[in-house]
């Protein structure tokens, strides 16, 4: 079953529960039923009340559901009275998207930033998983004054496995450091795809650099950061194009934290595509909840280009006039904005073109080399990406 509680006058909720449907279809789970309720405020104890949990009690017993989720943040103790008071598993919209980020980690830096998320969410949620135990006593023949309670033996041993893991990730984050640099030292011209999860992101990074990185229509397809070159003909150079995880609404704080390094690399990028899936019917809502994660991370001031997707779905009357236009917003910079399809290969060669003037707009860094005359050398273009498209 799924719930959803609009706290107040809520900004962007989904009274429909389509987002939090395709996130529970994405963990493997079935849906078998939709509640809203409405409340001023959240109830301390089992958040959505009394008389609500009564009545998601009797749903789920008459659809027989395993589980109920809950598209906010619960409390430990919330979760723990729900659990209690309706009798069967209660998760909340944090712990699904780590148990799905968990299933789609693939690589070692993905697992770890996914296993350091899991570990501080499950920090403060210990008190549920061990309240049944008693302390632990010690002395000889287990005998004696009391000793070190379960929970703070649990406690203890996450902590130092939180600390490991947030050492082996700082060990990554100066490896991507020093490939960063490389590609500077390089003159490489850097793009990063970035996004809300399920605008084909993927699939357009696939479409412009032939590769085959794992796409499908499902959030959160791929986790992993991946990274190719660009052949920009008109600019006669090559640039870096990362594909980085996507976003969602009221994605956890933590995952945020966790994924620094992997997220850094749209902070450092010198171009940022903005991939908007353009036949949802909420992308204006889409686009404000990616602006606020790059403002969150740092990355609210690199250049954008504004990639409105999937314009394959749109009806005839809904086709944009131009392939391209600017377009300008209250407080921020003047965008290109182009019309593409990653499926059909609409709009694709005139997103080239956009990448390649924001290449050639890009004054060289200062260490960058240069040719004899003193004009900024141009990387060797890749073999790979001048080959034919299929």
């Amino acid at each position: 079953m799924l719930v959803g509680v609009a706290i107040g006058q809520p900004a962007g909720f989904d009274a429909s529960l389509d987002e939090l449907a395709l996130l529970a279809a994405s963990a493997g789970d079935e849906v078998v039923e939709r509640v809203i309720a409405r409340r001023r405020a959240p109830d301390p104890a089992l958040f959505v009340g009394s008389g609500k949990a009564d009545e998601i009690k009797a749903l789920a017993a008459a659809t027989r559901a395993d589980g109920v989720i809950f598209d906010q943040a619960l409390s430990p103790a919330q979760q723990r009275n729900l659990e209690r008071h309706l009798g069967v598993a209660v998760a909340d919209r944090t712990s699904l998207i780590l148990d799905i980020f968990a299933d789609r980690a693939h690589s070692h830096e993905g697992k770890l930033q996914v296993e350091l998320a899991r570990l501080q969410y499950m920090a403060t949620r210990l008190v549920r998983r061990w309240s049944h135990l008693e302390r632990q006593r010690g002395g000889i023949g287990n005998r004696g004054g009391p000793g070190e309670a379960q929970i703070e033996l649990d406690r203890r041993m996450i902590g130092e496995r939180i600390k490991s893991v947030k050492e082996r990730l700082e060990k990554v984050k100066r490896q991507r450091g020093t490939q960063r640099k490389a590609r500077q030292r390089r003159g490489s011209f850097r793009v990063s795809l970035v996004g809300y999860t399920n605008a084909g992101k993927s699939t357009l990074f696939n479409a412009l650099v032939k590769a085959r990185s794992y796409a499908a229509d499902q959030l959160f397809a791929t986790l992993d950061t991946t990274t190719r070159s660009l052949w920009l003909g008109p600019a006669q150079a090559s640039a870096s194009l990362s594909d980085t995880v996507g976003f969602i609404r009221d994605l956890p704080h933590k995952l945020v934290e966790a994924f620094e390094a992997t997220l850094q690399e749209a902070a450092d990028a010198d171009l940022l595509l903005h991939v908007i899936d353009a036949a949802s019917p909420a992308w204006a809502e889409q686009q404000a909840e990616v602006e606020r994660v790059l403002a969150e991370i740092g990355a609210d001031g690199v250049p954008q280009i504004l990639v409105f997707n999937k314009c394959d779905r749109l009806e005839a009357t809904q086709q944009p006039r131009e392939a391209a236009d600017w377009v300008e917003a209250p407080g921020q910079r003047r965008r290109r904005r182009v019309f593409a399809s990653a499926l059909t290969g609409q709009g694709l060669d005139r997103l080239r073109e956009a990448i390649a003037e924001a290449a050639l707009a890009q004054p060289p860094a200062a260490d960058a080399p240069t040719l004899p005359d003193g004009s900024p050398a141009r990387p060797a273009p890749d073999p790979e990406a001048l080959a034919p498209a299929a």
